[in-house]
């Protein structure tokens, strides 16, 4: 474009760039460059006379619509490039045009995309040109702005961005400095400018709301500065700033992540008291936080008094405290909350029905776990094969090898696979197994469950009837 300039006025630059808007949108921008030049040289002298001529009377007849170079079509032009270069080169094309004057939406459109493809310098220039005019400038022009440099890791420049809207005689808004801190405190180095610009904000006319204090209390939070984000959490009350669900969440997950699971406990009955319903969130927080630290009563107690409490338990509520018992040997109470679980208007999904298994075969309840086994399958859940292979093997511990070639059947007649160490695990039984007439009863049955046309049969599991029939009657002969 600059190569082209010192050949001909911008004018006639402007005016065939212009024209040729809808075939340069459609073409790589050097190869419509190219094409714009060789198009541009082989036009006869005759028609470049023409050209020029229907554009003086153009220009001079108003009444005809807006002229082709009007800040309407370079906006249009400029938006339409996907090239953010070319879309700058138009834009100074045309501001070198006596008399033109963009309007405030190219300069909006042109900030924007310099700004998304890096051109961090050339936006800048672009904003600078615009502060020198007088136009009512839209907020939203900054909060672009903050965004991109945060998206960029420029916390930096995000922030300098916010004195910036100072120099333009406009009056910074909560969105701007809440969206500022959230990508200051992203960045640790970054988190006392952030405590800075928090307190200094209402110099600037900007006054801090419940929003910003949570962005704040958050951070230190997770910086393992509880102390300060407790100051925080109180100060909102001095200054008659209400917090809100969130503000009392993420106060209660800083305590619970400092194991002060009872003054999370007591943060939740101020915020009951104070007519805050909870949400899901923050009973997740303290249910997980009380089955660590092995409080299952209080646990148990807290899932009951949700639903009076306005907020029904859900899934991961119920999946919680069965984890937590599970955890720690309760199993046979784990069963006790599952089955409760339906008439609460919540039904067990997989990770119950696993955990609860996975908790039973680790206290050798094995009976129990195959009949939550059998109850899943009718519920066609997929059983993991570490859930499968832990009741096989507890049967097998136990010397109940039919118990286990029941469960292996039941597995196989379901369709699904059994793992090479769970039949590792049965044939090595079965062959210190005596009752000879059993296993071959028992063979029976489980090879005819594995050979069903809709069962899938693995490696290990192909030849198990011949191997170990082989194998009882090499033991029958040595006997």
């Amino acid at each position: 474009m600059r190569m082209l300039s010192h050949h001909f006025s911008s004018k006639d630059l402007l005016a065939l760039v212009m024209c040729s808007s809808t075939w340069l949108s459609k073409v790589e921008p050097l190869s419509a460059w190219y094409k714009f030049k060789s198009h541009y040289h082989t036009q006869q002298p005759e028609q470049d006379r023409k050209r020029r001529q229907e554009d003086e009377e153009h220009k001079q007849n108003m009444n005809q619509g807006p002229s082709i170079g009007s800040p309407a079509r370079v906006q249009k032009l400029i938006a339409s490039q996907s090239d953010p270069l070319l879309a700058k080169e138009i834009f100074d094309l045309a501001s070198r045009e006596p008399d033109f004057q963009h309007s405030y939406a190219t300069f909006h459109t042109l900030i924007l995309k310099l700004g998304r493809s890096r051109q961090f310098s050339l936006m800048q220039s672009v904003l600078s040109s615009l502060k020198s005019q007088h136009y009512s400038i839209s907020p939203s022009l900054f909060s672009h702005i903050i965004q991109i440099y945060g998206d960029a890791g420029l916390p930096d420049k995000a922030l300098k961005t916010f004195y910036t809207i100072l120099e333009f005689n406009m009056k910074p808004l909560p969105k701007h400095l809440n969206l500022i801190l959230e990508i200051l405190v992203t960045h640790r180095n970054f988190l006392r400018p952030a405590f800075d610009l928090f307190r200094s904000a209402h110099t600037y006319g900007v006054l801090a709301n419940t929003e910003s204090y949570n962005i704040l209390m958050r951070a230190f939070c997770l910086n393992d500065d509880l102390s300060i984000a407790y100051s925080l959490f109180n100060q909102m009350f001095k200054r008659e700033i209400g917090p809100n669900v969130e503000s009392y969440r993420i106060l209660m997950q800083g305590l619970c992540r400092k194991s002060q699971v009872n003054t999370a406990v007591d943060l939740l009955e101020d915020m009951l008291n104070k007519g805050f319903v909870p949400d899901a969130l923050s009973y997740s927080t303290l249910l997980n936080s009380l089955c660590r630290k092995k409080k299952f009563k209080e646990a148990y107690k807290l899932l009951c008094r949700m639903k009076v409490k306005g907020c029904n338990p859900d899934i991961v509520h119920y999946n919680t405290v069965i984890l937590g018992f599970c955890r720690e040997g309760r199993a046979a109470d784990a069963c006790k909350i599952l089955e409760d679980m339906p008439s609460n208007g919540c039904l067990p999904n997989l990770v119950s029905y696993r955990t609860l298994v996975g908790g039973l075969s680790d206290q050798g309840m094995y009976d129990e776990a195959k009949n939550y086994m059998v109850e899943m399958m009718s519920k066609s859940f997929s059983l993991h094969f570490s859930v499968v292979h832990a009741v096989v093997k507890g049967f097998c511990n136990l010397g109940k090898i039919e118990e286990a070639c029941g469960v292996a059947g039941s597995i196989l007649s379901h369709g699904e696979p059994l793992h090479a160490d769970t039949w590792e695990e049965i044939v090595s039984r079965i062959l210190e197994w005596d009752a000879t007439e059993k296993i071959g009863n028992t063979l029976v049955e489980l090879t005819q469950a594995e050979i069903k046309p809709e069962t899938r049969i693995v490696e290990a599991g192909a030849r198990l009837g011949e191997y170990l029939m082989n194998s009882i009657k090499s033991k029958s002969r040595k006997g």
